[in-house]
C-alpha cells in the first residue's frame, strides 16, 4: 500500500495534491461529524432517543468503516493497531471479552 501511495505522489499528475486532499478531507469530514454531534448535545437532541440512537449507530458504523479502510491496506502495523483497538471492546461490561474472542477467533493479547 505504501508503494502505491508513493507511486501516486510521484508518477500521477498532481498526485501529491490528490493525496493531501484525501487525507485532509477525511480529517475535515470527521471534524464536521464531531461538530454536528456537539450541536446536537447543545440543542438537547439527545432527548429524542430513537433519532439519537440511530445517529450513534451511524457514527459507530462510519468509524468502523474508516478503521477497516485504514487497517486492510497497511499490513502488519495496522494488525497491531487492530489488536489494540478491538481489545478496547473488552472494557464493555458482561459482553466485552466475548466480543474480542469472537472478533479474533480466540483470546487476543
Amino acid at each position: 500500500a505504501f508503494s502505491s501511495v508513493a507511486n501516486t505522489c510521484r508518477n500521477v499528475q498532481y498526485g501529491w495534491l490528490i493525496r493531501n486532499l484525501h487525507a485532509n478531507g477525511a480529517s475535515f469530514f470527521f471534524i464536521c461529524i464531531y461538530l454536528h454531534i456537539a450541536r446536537g448535545l447543545y440543542c438537547g437532541s439527545y432527548l429524542y432517543k430513537e433519532t439519537w440512537n440511530t445517529g450513534i449507530i451511524l457514527l459507530l458504523t462510519l468509524m468502523a468503516t474508516a478503521f477497516v479502510g485504514y487497517v486492510l491496506p497497511w499490513g502488519q502495523m495496522s494488525f497491531w493497531g487492530a489488536t489494540v483497538i478491538t481489545n478496547l471492546f473488552s472494557a464493555i461490561p458482561y459482553i466485552g471479552q466475548t466480543l474480542v474472542e469472537w472478533a479474533w477467533g480466540g483470546f487476543s493479547v
